[in-house]
């Protein structure tokens, strides 16, 4: 292998690994506002159906982008190198 070859290969697993942190992110994200959501209920248990579903949409937001994060890691895991 050239040394270029190998760069790149580091450059991609690493770029893959720096990725990889909006998934934590995001993980650490959803884990609070469950949290939250928690708390409002016990505040007001009447109104846990409206909590639910503004949790349920904003964990589907933040999920998306743990998966763009995953999607960008395997790309320049398996892609990225061939090249």
């Amino acid at each position: 292998m050239s040394n270029t070859k190998e760069m790149a290969l580091l450059g991609a697993y690493l770029g893959a690994g720096i990725a990889m942190l909006g998934a934590i992110g995001s993980s650490i994200g959803q884990g609070f506002a469950a949290g939250k959501a928690v708390e409002a209920v016990a505040r007001n248990p009447e109104a846990e159906a409206k909590i639910r579903t503004m949790l349920i949409v904003g964990d589907a937001i933040a999920e998306t982008s743990a998966i763009y994060s995953l999607i960008v890691a395997i790309l320049l895991i398996f892609i990225a190198p061939n090249n």
